[in-house]
């Protein structure tokens, strides 16, 4: 049963409650409340009843209102009441249930006397305390039915009031008015009375019974027995109590603050969005949380994906919408909601109409054309499969780029391409952590970001012009991408979720393969994609480059013509190169001629003759000296590989006097300079061969030269062309200008297999060799020859030196032009 009292206040159940920190006020003067209600004996007893408090304690002069409810303090009370209402009242050490004892409560107490008391319906009785003086408790006398003990008196020690006493209770008056600032809940009548007390030991007990504190406190001050060490320690918490008072007012304040602000910015959006819709300018349902979190839900995201948009949408509910965070979190949302995650459809292509755009698009590399139809068929019968990395390597500006191009326009998917020239930092592929500043994730998944599917086409150029430095190793980062078993998971550190590429088509294009890696070359299947002829080039100039420059210059087609003749012109003597990007520059240059003349009023046909092309395109570059074309002493023509096709090498040998040395000039590389030196070696170990003497050589040096000496050149397919410049030196005898030849030479004078076959007689074909010498090996590499060049060129295949020295001199020797 609960009740309301208006001098006590609420009344709870079954307990003995402390009191009222409002209702506690101090009897002043020796003026006792309610004295009439009891008159103190003279002298007092030595034996009193005992009752205790909780989280209370009761100090000299203090007046308190309690309620007691427990059955031996409710004894205790009325034994007190029917004599001279006195207690003695002491702290309990702690809350239990149990009935008081000499351990549950603190020996040190106060002697009360019970100014008034009322009981209520209940049971319960509710006391007004005034306590007189500190006491102590020297022993218990009775247990039953309330506690009795006999105590003795238990005063401060003697003090004089000097001058510390003096400055602790001065600092203890300023710090309390500072206290009554901060908590407004202080009475300002309490101060006053506070302030009038000159007795350290009462200025202690009221001040510190107003600090809140805990009962161990309160007892530990009670019982301290000198008066400044009293007032120290009520100072100690007092300044304590300043400070968190202090600190959870800054702390209001700021909360306050930060509410104010939030609650301004909120009536400003919704002001903001009230005028927006009056205009029209806004939909319904435009807040960005509800509308990212519509774009996660379309994006049909896997279970892992979804539960980290989840968790991310849960922060960003609870950001400041223009906080740095805030704009991380958001960002990371966008990327997840424009990720593409739903399966790619089957897949569903012609190969009829594919095979006819790829032929279309591009004349010839019919075996490049052949695989990637094998790859597409193959994908369209088993799309779980795990298809290869397909990597077309070749010249520059042979149509690598645009195969996979026509790839993906035959598959009607996007076609995405990225460039790797000169990326050397691994974040490039696999993005940057997410604590960076202005972090994004890699190319890879901005290009998947592009495409808007999961299974485009995907063309990494340029692969081989990759770096690595302190940044990372970007080609190790491509391992996972490029590997079947592993892109299935790809891990970006922007993302740091699994992404699954299998679905990807992805291509690969590189000029050479000396710079790849071999783990990322063992995943790659390389198609191998040689230069054009002369008359693939007259024919990709006639279907394509020929229309786009004339589109592109503005130039109609009956405007300007271009002969045969002049655009054959242009092929061997403008360009010599195994793409055609060159061709269309030349074609570039002889419409803006036209455009010019054309703007100067000059509305003439134009029809482009080959005397015409040095007046428009300027002196031809590549056109042969007759010196070069005739049988010489000394210079043989070899056939070397570049990454941009195959070239002509003009190989140089003079003697001159001396004890049989050589010298080797022209920048050549290691490898080159012993296949200078086993060619020398061979000539001078065979002198029979050639015709001379065998101390011929003693008395004679060779000088060997290649021109273009500021060009590097390595590789041992120059040996048999050295070994014959040496021996045409030596026995004075010239070389046909119309052979060229290649192969690599032993010390026997046997001729090893080469590579770049292909290449190398293209080359010969576009300088107008009439026959190439190359090694037995190589025959079987014919077929991959086109007919017209097998055709155009008569190709003599050698296993021995002597072959070689039989087909490459002049058929009459007395046709010699020293060097």
């Amino acid at each position: 049963m609960s009740g309301f009292d208006p001098l006590f206040g609420a009344l709870e159940e079954d307990e003995e409650s402390g009191p009222d920190p409002e209702r506690i006020f101090w009897a002043l003067d020796d003026g006792v409340p309610y004295r009439e209600a009891a008159s103190l004996p003279d002298k007092l007893p030595e034996v009193l009843p005992f009752m205790s408090s909780r989280d209370l304690v009761v100090y000299p002069n203090m007046v308190v209102p309690i309620v007691v409810a427990k059955p031996r303090s409710v004894a205790a009370l009325d034994s007190a009441l029917s004599g001279n209402r006195l207690l003695f009242v002491s702290a309990a050490r702690r809350l239990t249930g149990e009935e008081s004892g000499p351990d549950p409560v603190y020996p040190v107490g106060t002697v009360c006397v019970v100014a008034k008391s009322f009981r209520g319906p209940d049971g319960r009785s509710r006391v007004l305390l005034h306590g007189l003086f500190r006491g102590k408790i020297s022993r218990w006398t009775s247990r039953d039915p309330f506690d009795q003990v006999t105590f003795a008196s238990h005063p401060d020690f003697a003090h004089s009031r000097n001058i510390q006493a003096q400055a602790l209770m001065r600092q203890i008056l300023e710090q309390t008015e500072q206290l009554f600032r901060l908590n407004p809940l202080l009475s300002p009548e309490l101060l006053s009375v506070i302030q009038s007390i000159e007795d350290p030991g009462t200025l202690a007990y009221l001040v510190v019974a107003n600090l809140g504190l805990r009962t161990p406190d309160l007892q530990k001050i009670y019982e301290n027995r000198h008066p400044l060490r009293r007032l120290s320690r009520v100072l100690f918490f007092l300044n304590r109590e300043i400070s968190l008072l202090d600190a959870k007012r800054k702390i209001q304040m700021d909360a306050k603050g930060e509410i104010d602000r939030s609650q301004r910015e909120y009536f400003l959006r919704e002001q903001l969005k009230a005028i927006q819709k009056e205009l029209g300018e806004s939909p319904d349902g435009n807040d960005e949380l509800e509308l990212l979190s519509r774009r996660i839900e379309e994006a049909a995201l896997p279970p892992l994906a979804l539960e980290e948009a989840e968790r991310q949408m849960n922060r960003f509910s609870k950001l400041h919408a223009e906080s740095s965070e805030a704009g991380v979190v958001r960002s990371y949302l966008e990327w997840l909601a424009d990720l593409p995650w739903k399966p790619p459809a089957p897949l569903h292509f012609d190969l009829a109409k594919a095979k006819a755009l790829l032929d279309l698009d591009h004349l010839g590399l019919e075996k490049v054309k052949d695989r990637i139809l094998e790859y597409l068929a193959v994908r369209v019968l088993n799309p779980r499969g795990k298809p290869p990395i397909l990597c077309f390597v070749g010249p520059p500006g042979v149509g690598k780029t645009s195969l996979g191009e026509s790839v993906a326009k035959a598959l009607k998917r996007p076609f995405i391409r990225i460039s790797l020239g000169g990326v050397r930092d691994e974040a490039e592929i696999r993005g940057h952590r997410r604590t960076y500043v202005g972090a994004l994730p890699g190319r890879i998944l901005q290009g998947m970001r592009q495409a808007k599917v999961m299974d485009p086409v995907f063309m990494l150029d340029e692969l081989d012009k990759m770096g690595t430095d302190f940044r990372g190793d970007p080609y190790s980062a491509l391992l996972e991408v490029l590997d079947p078993e592993q892109n299935r998971h790809f891990s970006d550190h922007y993302l740091n979720l699994p992404y699954d590429l299998s679905g990807v088509l992805f291509l690969a294009t590189a000029n050479v393969l000396d710079t790849l890696p071999s783990p990322l070359l063992d995943r790659l299947e390389v198609i191998e994609i040689p230069g054009y002829t002369e008359e693939e080039k007259k024919e990709i100039a006639r279907t394509h480059l020929w229309p786009r420059q004339r589109r592109e210059n503005g130039i109609p087609s009956r405007r300007m013509e271009l002969t045969d003749e002049a655009l054959k012109k242009i092929i061997r003597e403008y360009t010599r190169e195994s793409g055609v990007r060159s061709l269309e520059r030349k074609l570039a240059t002889l419409c803006r001629k036209v455009a010019v003349r054309t703007l100067k009023g000059d509305k003439k046909r134009v029809r482009v003759l080959p005397d015409d092309l040095d007046s428009m395109l300027g002196r031809s570059l590549f056109h042969e000296t007759p010196e070069e074309e005739k049988d010489l002493v000394g210079v043989v023509k070899g056939l070397a590989w570049t990454p941009t096709g195959g070239d002509l090498l003009f190989v140089e040998a003079t003697l001159l006097e001396g004890k049989g040395q050589l010298t080797i000039t022209g920048k050549l590389g290691e490898v080159m300079q012993e296949s200078a030196q086993a060619a020398f070696t061979y000539v001078r170990s065979n002198p029979g061969s050639i015709g001379v003497p065998e101390d011929y050589w003693g008395k004679r040096e060779v000088h060997l030269h290649v021109p273009e000496g500021a060009i590097p050149k390595d590789g041992p397919s120059a040996g048999i062309t050295m070994a014959v410049a040496i021996a045409s030196a030596a026995m004075n005898r010239p070389v046909r200008g119309d052979i060229a030849m290649t192969g690599e030479i032993t010390l026997r004078g046997r001729v090893l297999p080469i590579g770049g076959l292909k290449e190398k007689l293209l080359a010969a074909r576009r300088f107008g060799m009439k026959e190439v010498i190359i090694p037995f090996g190589n025959e079987r590499d014919l077929p991959d020859v086109p007919s017209e060049v097998r055709e155009s060129l008569t190709i003599t295949p050698v296993r021995k030196m002597e072959e070689v020295f039989e087909r490459a001199f002049s058929r009459n020797p007395a046709e010699s032009h020293g060097i």
